[in-house]
């Protein structure tokens, strides 16, 4: 509580930079968690295209399905 209070004495500037600075290293130590999992679904998928499991399609043929998905 002691940090907080004397967080609670900067300037505004000063403790929106604070929040942002800590914001920022929460952001840090989930990116590695987060990229970890990317590269698993990238490799699974790549797996899935290489095996013949699923077919890829172009970006206009993805589009066009999102859209008429949303209709």
């Amino acid at each position: 509580m002691e940090l907080l209070k004397r967080a609670l004495t900067l300037s505004v500037e000063e403790r929106a930079d604070l929040a942002n600075s800590l914001l920022e290293s929460l952001d840090d130590a989930a990116d590695a968690s987060v990229e970890a999992a990317w590269e698993a679904e990238v490799l699974r998928r790549m797996e899935e295209i290489d095996s013949g499991k699923v077919k890829p399609v172009s970006l206009a043929e993805a589009r066009r399905r999102l859209s008429a998905a949303l209709e």
